[in-house]
């Protein structure tokens, strides 16, 4: 086993032999990993290309920095960073006009901010309320307790979390930050413990598990986040090549899903009439129907990886549609 391989062990990708598999990356190839985390999939990917092919990553988070670094000097093809979100690092790959033949977004909170425990993505840790996967970023989960209203609040934990008491607990957020702004994750926590009824408090797993996951959401803008990348991520994709992406959330998901079959759809004018008018043309090639996810295997391995799903893509055409419709169909 290469010494990348075996670093791989370290930090376990989700998905990651279904991600070589489907992409089916090969040497001289340009892949782009837009979310680079701690580098696992990026390590099987430089396996992969070298020694002709490169290895992009795309990370907003400053930390990423030092473990991209322990990257390239082990990786045998080209190695580049980008810091920025991945929409930012997309959109900059697109000016430049690169061609990847691989781009893989894998989204949600990575193994090593969750572990770090001053960034405040646990619940299970008391530390400061804050959740940025950009420290550098002024808007923290902080500021989205204290300061949002009520009804704010229950939206966004209904909405990113499908938490069923999300009313009582933005009813209780408040009430608590009237007496004093809540500073750490044990008080959120507290505060939705409070709010939800005792049979239900660990009928589903941790009663904070889908309020937490919603405030890291928002703080994150992670929806509008993926929204702008995948257009940036299919603009930057070589003709042949293959978009990836790994999601943790139904709405990411859906997102994702729509966002392949649009581009998968070809004529979508009315059965009645008896040639096409629209010019519409396929510009996908679905390579996996139905979202993939890990086996029960690597779920016990790594319990993280549960909730995760994977949608592939390959590109078999330029789009060449005017650009008043682009935007309104895909």
């Amino acid at each position: 086993m290469s010494i990348l391989l075996e670093m791989t062990r370290a930090h376990v990708p989700v998905l990651a032999g279904e991600v070589i598999e489907l992409t089916d990356p090969r040497p001289g190839d340009a892949v782009v990993d837009c979310t680079f985390g701690g580098g696992g999939h990026a390590r099987l990917f430089a396996d992969r290309v070298k020694p002709d092919g490169s290895v992009t990553g795309i990370d907003r988070d400053p930390a990423a920095v030092s473990r991209f670094e322990e990257f390239a000097a082990e990786a045998e093809c080209d190695a580049r960073f980008v810091r920025d979100d991945f929409t930012g690092g997309l959109a900059e790959l697109v000016a430049e006009g690169v061609k990847a033949d691989v781009i893989l977004l894998d989204l949600g909170v990575s193994s090593f901010q969750i572990d770090a425990l001053e960034r405040g993505f646990s619940y299970v840790y008391d530390a400061p309320l804050d959740m940025r996967m950009n420290p550098e970023q002024e808007f923290s989960a902080a500021d989205l307790i204290n300061g949002w209203d009520e009804r704010r609040l229950s939206n966004t934990f209904n909405r990113y979390g499908e938490e069923r008491y999300a009313r009582t607990i933005a009813r209780e957020i408040v009430r608590r930050r009237q007496e004093s702004p809540l500073a750490t994750t044990q008080q959120l926590v507290d505060a939705i413990v409070a709010a939800v009824p005792v049979p239900a408090r660990f009928a589903g797993g941790h009663p904070a598990k889908r309020v937490f996951q919603a405030v890291r959401i928002a703080v994150n803008d992670e929806l509008g986040q993926l929204e702008r990348a995948l257009p940036l991520a299919w603009a930057a994709l070589a003709v042949g090549g293959r978009l990836a992406v790994i999601s943790f959330h139904s709405l990411e998901d859906r997102a994702v899903k729509q966002f392949m079959v649009d581009l998968a759809q070809g004529c979508v004018c009315p059965p009645e009439f008896p040639i096409c008018n629209c010019g519409r043309t396929p510009q996908a090639e679905l390579v996996s129907r139905r979202a993939i996810s890990p086996t029960p295997g690597e779920v016990a391995h790594n319990p993280r990886a549960k909730s995760g799903k994977l949608r592939v893509a390959r590109k078999i055409a330029e789009d060449r549609l005017p650009e008043t419709r682009k935007g309104r169909e895909i």
